[in-house]
């Protein structure tokens, strides 16, 4: 140990010794610090440098000894990747794809969760296993299968591969081959739970699609049994034809009709002649018999008129005359009551051959009616029937789709690769425990020499202990005096 020997302050030739050594003037020089200094570190670390070492030996001795015993835990991991090229066969064709960072994500979940661990912890019987049952103190067995479950997800780690469809299920156990099977085990459950998540509505879905096809396959049928029926009721070979008859009896039905207005106009025609005057009717002015009467009776009018000009009224010429304009009178007379005659025999025939065209119209409208009341029924039937087939056909199409899903495997996830048992422990490190004990010694080491000091046992050790704590200059500080060989 250093001895320090402290000179007191010698003044020159015209200063002033101060009153008060140890008061202003002292202060003034050396005002009084807070904390250490380096020196006042060194000085107290160089002095305890032996303890230090023995800490830190003790510590790391005991750090050692206590990772020695450290119980190991192992880790295995089953590898599992998610194909983004499977399609869901149950899936709306315009729906959009799902995004797959959200859906490994969802899969992480579903891992993790107690619908997967709770049959891992059933299947595997945990509640017995001592590594995940420990610490439990009651006695519900509900409570001890949701206890070990949640020792289970501490236990089981999953993480995404760096390319984002690879799942990486690791699993901790005191024992490389427990670690590697509870792995394999959540791996395993995982997959047949979504197997059976997509597969199992698959299987109730061809089940309703399997009734659905007998339904649709019994309405196809009926349709087409009411098709036959009509076509053998109703005497027609081809319902799709039955619009060319159709077709030809309008046309047939709008000759009637124009057939029709003609004998209507004639018949009007006629009846106007027979209600008007027949001595300038076109056929009494047309006649030859009836011109050559009335050239003949104007003729025999001129004479009589010339004759009684001249004879008297009893005269033998006058008397014949009027004799031949009598008999012209009674034939022009008779001739055009001939000719009316014929007028009325052909307004009679007219009207006969108007009542038969309006009956054949009125028979011929009544058949297209019917055919196209019997065409649109054909039609309707048929409309039926092909929508029937329509449908049955689509759903028949989809139905081994169907079949596909309910039987096959449509899960997104497969087992690349299975947990195999580590070969070393995965904890504890010890190499990395043993430096840190190493440093936790050294640390502790150096901080209880500190303590001491400061606390219980403080000394002055270096310069810095006087002028820090009381302010005091030191002018010179001496080592130790080492004695001479030989010297007393």
């Amino acid at each position: 140990m250093r001895t320090l020997r402290q000179l007191s302050y010698s003044p020159g030739t015209g200063d002033q010794m101060p009153e008060s050594p140890g008061a202003d003037a002292s202060a003034s020089l050396h005002e009084l610090q807070a904390g250490m200094s380096l020196a006042q570190v060194v000085a107290i670390l160089r002095f305890y440098w032996k303890s230090t070492l023995l800490i830190a030996a003790a510590v790391a001795a005991v750090s050692a000894a206590t990772i020695k015993f450290l119980p190991k835990t192992y880790i295995a991991t089953a590898t599992l990747i998610v194909d983004q090229g499977k399609k869901d066969p149950l899936a709306v064709a315009n729906v959009p794809d799902i995004n797959l960072a959200n859906y490994v994500a969802t899969q992480m979940e579903i891992i993790e969760s107690p619908i997967i661990l709770l049959q891992v912890v059933d299947r595997m019987k945990l509640t017995q296993d001592r590594y995940f049952a420990a610490g439990y103190s009651g006695s519900n067995p509900d409570g001890l299968r949701e206890y070990a479950e949640k020792n289970l997800a501490e236990a089981l780690n999953v993480e995404l591969g760096r390319g984002g469809e690879l799942l990486y299920v690791s699993a901790s156990a005191r024992y490389p081959d427990r670690a590697a099977e509870i792995a394999n085990t959540v791996a395993d459950t995982y997959i047949e739970e979504e197997h059976r998540r997509l597969s199992g509505p698959a299987g109730d879905r061809a089940r309703r699609y399997a009734e659905d096809l007998a339904e649709l396959r019994a309405k196809v049928a009926a349709a087409q049994d009411k098709l036959t029926a009509f076509r053998q009721q109703k005497g027609i070979t081809d319902v799709s034809t039955a619009g060319d008859t159709t077709d030809t009896d309008t046309q047939a039905l709008t000759s009637l009709e124009g057939h029709l207005l003609d004998a209507q106009n004639q018949r009007r025609a006629l009846e106007a002649k027979s209600a008007g005057e027949q001595s300038v009717a076109d056929e009494v002015l047309a006649s030859p018999v009836v011109l050559k009467l009335k050239t003949e009776l104007a003729e025999q009018q001129t004479l009589l008129a010339q004759l009684s000009s001249t004879y008297g009224p009893n005269h033998p010429k006058v008397i014949e005359v009027k004799s031949q304009l009598a008999l012209t009178t009674r034939q022009l007379d008779d001739e055009l009551r001939t000719l009316a005659q014929n007028t009325a025999t052909q307004l009679q025939r007219a009207r006969e051959l108007e009542s038969k065209y309006a009956q054949a119209v009125a028979d011929q409208r009544a058949k297209v009616v019917k055919l196209r009341e019997q065409q649109g029924q054909g039609a309707k039937l048929t409309l039926e029937l092909e929508s029937a087939q329509s449908v049955y056909k689509r759903a028949l199409d989809g139905y081994d789709q169907i079949m596909f899903a309910s039987a096959g495997n449509n899960s997104n996830v497969s087992l690349v690769s299975r947990a195999t048992p580590p070969v070393k422990a995965a904890k504890p490190n010890k190499v990395k425990l043993l430096l840190l004990g190493i440093v936790a010694g050294l640390a502790l080491g150096v901080a209880l020499p500190f303590v001491y000091e400061l606390l219980f046992n403080r000394r002055l050790r270096c310069r810095d202990d006087i002028e820090r704590s009381f302010g005091v200059p030191v002018l010179a500080q001496l080592d130790a005096i080492v004695p001479a060989p030989g010297t007393v």
